[in-house]
């Protein structure tokens, strides 16, 4: 019995291990869920989610990013005129102090651009993003299904 409640602990703290490898830290800066959608054979974009939490006293800036996978990657924002949306290329993107920036769908996003293959559900894409003040931070997205909304962790 006591074999068995020593398993079930090692297990639970292997899972919660797991969960928890998918957040990223440098300095004041942590980058939760970081996401993308699985592709159909010949696309050529994709979109990267991610959420990150700035704990500092000063801002900082999304100033780009790249991946082994794609030509570039691209910071899009969303636009609304009038009736149509549209989306923008834009420099970079603020991380306000003891705030946080939320990329999701709907909204702005990295555009991978250039897809060098298929990504596919269940892997993790390597992805470097480029900050203005706490330099590089490599992190993984999760490829999950085509048609996922939101982070699923």
């Amino acid at each position: 019995m006591k074999r068995l409640v020593a398993s079930g602990l090692l297990l639970g703290a292997l899972l919660q291990g797991a969960a928890l490898a998918h957040n990223f830290q440098k300095g004041s800066l942590g980058i939760r869920h970081p996401w993308t959608r699985a592709t159909p054979p010949g696309a050529s974009v994709a979109a990267g989610y991610l959420e990150i939490r700035n704990s500092g006293r000063e801002p900082d800036r999304v100033t780009g990013a790249s991946t082994p996978v794609a030509e570039r990657v691209e910071l899009h924002v969303l636009l609304r005129e009038g009736d149509v949306t549209k989306m923008r290329e834009v420099s970079d993107f603020e991380v306000p102090a003891r705030g946080r920036l939320v990329l999701a769908p709907r909204g702005s996003h990295l555009m991978i651009v250039g897809l060098r293959r298929p990504l596919v559900k269940g892997e993790r894409v390597a992805l470097t993003l480029r900050f203005a003040k706490a330099g590089e931070l490599r992190v993984e997205l999760e490829v999950q299904a085509v048609d996922s909304r939101r982070a699923h962790h």
